[in-house]
């Protein structure tokens, strides 16, 4: 981007001016036109091309006199770096009445060739002379550079993420930022009259940080020379070749900011040294961060992580025995997080969110930390940042965070198409009240965060039916081996009722279920159909809640058919307003791949087997599935969880480039 450059013209003394390789220089001929003059011409060295506007048409210069029009204008461009200073010269010869030439203008120029450059391509190359470079489009044909938030830490020295370090304490921590190259050609010696400055907005200058790459004798040196309270930076010692600046993000996007951050320089003509400067050509990039971005359950796993709880009759030491089976059949990484670094907290799903941050050059997994708060608040932070592993939190203000602040209440879809809009990442669910009522909502610091990201357009459902309140306790997605490449599994009371008649039917009313489950209360099957309370209870769960979602979803959030969603028995019963699991609850299961970790629900056995595993596996087996049924019953069921409650899963990043996607 060119500022509009104007030299003075005079046939009283020579001009001399320094200008940018392909940018237009207005000759400013009106002050000292001479008198008696009439027409012009103008003439110039090889390397400078010379057009005459004259509104409304703009022709290229010939040998030919134009007459002096107030409207005319005379710019030149030049299109080859010079080698000497003043080695391009414009002639204006003024002609009078008589045709004889009355007067002459000379112009002496020295072009430069200055270009600010990143990776607009986004194919980890900075590009020369890249176009457009100050905008930025999505879409698999958009280009614009990306930037990392460099929220790991990679020196274990240091407090807090890299970002946080106004220094680059590690050479490992330049991977996580951008390359930015400032080019320069020309002879050194304009520069004796003349700045490069580079430059960030007031608005953009706590977003971002620039570190200029220092050549030194013992070893590279990085400069911090743009970021918050560094809005420019004078280049010292200017001549031909390359700057490499390194620019890492600050901040991800979020309420008030878009991830948009621009940074420019400008070629500034000093006429005193005390002077600020006058602009003549300013070359701007932009970059947009790289947002989080969320897994489905149909990623591949990388690692489980679960607590251990290991005092008390609500101790998850068989639990935790179960899970490692599975996890050994799924082939997958597993990490326990102590009874002291959890406090006893053994709700690792409701505190954090794994996630990731892709560049084309770099990706890297980022933990999203809720601010529930509780036992487990430090664990993220403490225990997981680290090395090419980031961390960010949102915490509300003034507020204390509710339940619906927990990550239960958060879960993505795999790909979907509705009704011709792609979202190839998947669509973020959130729990909420319903739109027109009052109730416990996630915060809006959270909700806030995770709208500014874009590429996974959040939904809102309504959760706020459920005790607990998280999505969680009602749905999952789990990958199936056809079609779409997924089933989403909604938790029905309807499809309960059923399965329980049906076994009335075939002669099991008596079949009871919790069998072994001390303490708890064992009904049969035929007590629980006679149940008008119970009955009236998922009645309302099931018509006055799941059923408003399931259409929600089929229609304008997910573009799902009835064939891509699959009931699974689960009862409810209300305590006041809201309402719990009756037995454990199914769908809030572990997917690991092909391999479920489902809550074991203790249900009526026919046969010598549970109804109510035979009738999931019969659903999901067809699939490719495998069922692992897992007691949680005491170390989680009876405290208001269930096995995904009680774990969370690492995932392998989705193959399809965020940049690609069209929000």
């Amino acid at each position: 981007m060119s500022q509009r450059q104007v030299v003075q013209m005079s046939t009283s003394h020579a001009s001399y001016g320094v200008c940018v390789l392909g940018t237009e220089v207005f000759l400013d001929t009106h002050r000292s036109t001479p008198k008696g003059a009439t027409s012009f011409d103008v003439h110039a060295t090889s390397a400078v091309t010379v057009h005459i506007i004259h509104s409304p048409v703009t022709k290229p210069m010939l040998n030919s006199r134009w007459p002096l029009d107030p409207d005319i204008e005379i710019v030149v461009t030049i299109g080859v770096t010079s080698k000497t200073v003043n080695d391009n010269k414009v002639k204006i010869s003024y002609y009078g009445r008589e045709e004889n030439e009355i007067a002459v203008a000379w112009l002496y120029l020295t072009c430069v060739d200055i270009s600010l450059d990143v990776d607009v391509s986004r194919n980890g190359r900075v590009r020369s002379k890249g176009k457009d470079k100050a905008k930025w489009t999505w879409g698999p044909d958009g280009q614009g550079a990306v930037l990392l938030v460099n929220c790991d830490k990679d020196s274990p020295g240091t407090v807090g993420t890299d970002c946080s370090q106004v220094d680059i304490c590690t050479p490992a921590d330049l991977q996580d930022m951008s390359v930015m190259l400032l080019r320069i050609q020309g002879p050194s010696s304009v520069f004796a009259n003349y700045q490069l400055v580079l430059h960030v907005s007031e608005s953009d200058a706590d977003k971002v940080r620039v570190f200029h790459a220092v050549r030194s004798d013992s070893h590279p040196q990085y400069k911090p020379v743009l970021g918050p309270g560094m809005l420019s930076y004078t280049l010292d010692c200017v001549g031909s070749g390359e700057n490499t600046f390194y620019v890492e993000g600050l901040a991800f996007p979020d309420a008030g900011f878009s991830g948009l951050v621009s940074i420019s320089v400008s070629l500034l003509e000093v006429h005193h040294k005390y002077s600020p400067g006058t602009p003549i050509f300013t070359d701007t990039v932009v970059f947009r961060m790289a947002p989080w971005i969320m897994t489905p359950n149909t990623q591949q796993p990388l690692e489980v992580f679960v607590c251990s709880i290991k005092r008390g009759i609500n101790s998850n030491e068989v639990f935790l025995e179960e899970l490692q089976a599975l996890l050994r059949k799924a082939n997958c990484k597993m990490t326990i997080c102590s009874e002291i670094e959890s406090r006893s907290d053994r709700w690792i799903q409701d505190e954090l969110e794994f996630g990731y941050v892709e560049a084309p050059h770099k990706s890297f997994p980022v933990v999203f930390d809720s601010p529930r708060n509780r036992g487990l608040k430090d664990f993220a932070f403490k225990k997981i940042l680290g090395p090419d592993f980031g961390y960010v939190t949102r915490v509300p203000l003034g507020c204390d965070a509710c339940s619906l602040d927990s990550f239960g209440n958060l879960d993505v879809s795999p790909p979907v198409t509705v009704r011709g809009k792609e979202y190839p990442l998947g669509r973020i669910l959130i729990g909420s009240p319903l739109p027109w009522a009052s109730g416990r909502r996630m915060s809006k610091v959270v909700r806030d965060f995770l709208y500014a990201q874009k590429v996974q357009a959040p939904v809102e459902v309504y959760s706020e039916w459920l005790s607990v309140g998280h999505v969680d306790e009602f749905l999952t997605f789990v990958p199936a081996y056809d079609r779409k490449g997924f089933r989403l599994l909604l938790a029905s009371p309807t499809a309960c009722f059923k399965l329980f008649q049906e076994k009335q039917r075939q002669g099991y009313g008596e079949a009871t279920q919790l069998v072994g489950m001390v303490g708890s209360e064992r009904r049969s099957i035929d007590d629980i159909l006679a149940d008008e309370g119970l009955r009236n209870d998922n009645k309302h769960v099931q018509v006055g809640c799941l059923d408003d979602f399931r259409r929600l979803l089929k229609k304008d959030s997910l573009g799902l058919s009835e064939q891509d969603i699959i009931d699974i028995p689960q009862l409810f019963i209300l305590r006041g307003s809201r309402a719990e699991a009756l037995f454990p609850d199914m769908v809030n299961m572990l997917v690991l791949g092909r391999h479920l970790g489902i809550p074991k629900p203790f249900g009526p056995l026919v046969a010598g087997q549970c109804c109510l595993e035979e009738r999931v596996r019969a659903l999901l087996q067809p699939l490719g599935l495998s069922c692992t049924f897992i007691n949680d019953f005491f170390s989680y069921h009876v405290l208001s969880g269930d096995v995904h409650c009680g774990t969370n899963v690492r995932r392998k990043p989705l193959a399809v480039k965020w940049w690609h996607v069209v929000p």
